[in-house]
């Protein structure tokens, strides 16, 4: 038996440096744009048998946006980043240096005091081998691009390290086929993006 499962990059509610740790602000108007532009390629995936999203408020309201009515998923959510929820990297570099470079060098730590790399790609990858595996069905998530990076590396296999040379870009589509510890990744076209500051 083999599922589909295609995730839905969220479209940015901030240019890509002023990205905060758990973001929960919503779309701005830039963000509403570029999923009126991209609604075309992806309406299609809303006839998935299942719809699912992140339950951050950009995740939600992509989904939304597209027509998937799509259910929350509170194991979609972002990593857990403790006191540095709502920072940009560089405001937690600016702060803490030696707790950033530890954490960007060792996929257990938690100098802010939240989750771990390591225990975040788990959690994603958990959630994605307990979908029902009916053959040939399709599922659909709209999650943030975090997420998504950690269901590569936990698709893949690969390293936790692996995390940090993933880009996923705002409202691309990456699919994984298969079942419970036997994923494949299959690469999507990405939608056109347009050039934001």
């Amino acid at each position: 038996m083999q599922l589909r499962l295609t995730f839905v990059a969220a479209a940015r509610s901030s240019p890509r440096l002023a990205e905060r740790f758990e973001d929960d602000r919503p779309l701005d108007q830039a963000g509403w744009d570029e999923v009126q532009r991209a609604a075309g390629e992806l309406l299609p995936l809303a006839a998935a048998e299942l719809r699912y999203c992140s339950p951050t408020p950009r995740s939600r309201a992509t989904g939304d946006a597209l027509g998937f009515a799509p259910l929350v998923q509170p194991a979609l959510r972002d990593c857990d980043m403790g006191r540095w929820r709502g920072l940009t990297l560089g405001e937690a570099m600016a702060r803490e240096p030696e707790s950033v470079d530890a954490w960007l060098a060792d996929p257990l730590a938690t100098p802010y005091g939240g989750e771990s790399l390591f225990s975040f790609i788990t959690r994603v990858g958990g959630w994605l081998d307990t979908r029902p595996a009916e053959d040939g069905g399709h599922i659909v998530a709209v999650a943030e691009p975090s997420v998504i990076r950690a269901a590569v590396v936990y698709v893949l296999k690969a390293p936790p390290a692996t995390y940090w040379n993933i880009d996923v870009r705002p409202l691309s589509t990456t699919t994984v086929m298969g079942r419970a510890g036997r994923w494949n990744l299959r690469f999507d076209r990405a939608c056109p993006q347009p050039t934001r500051a």
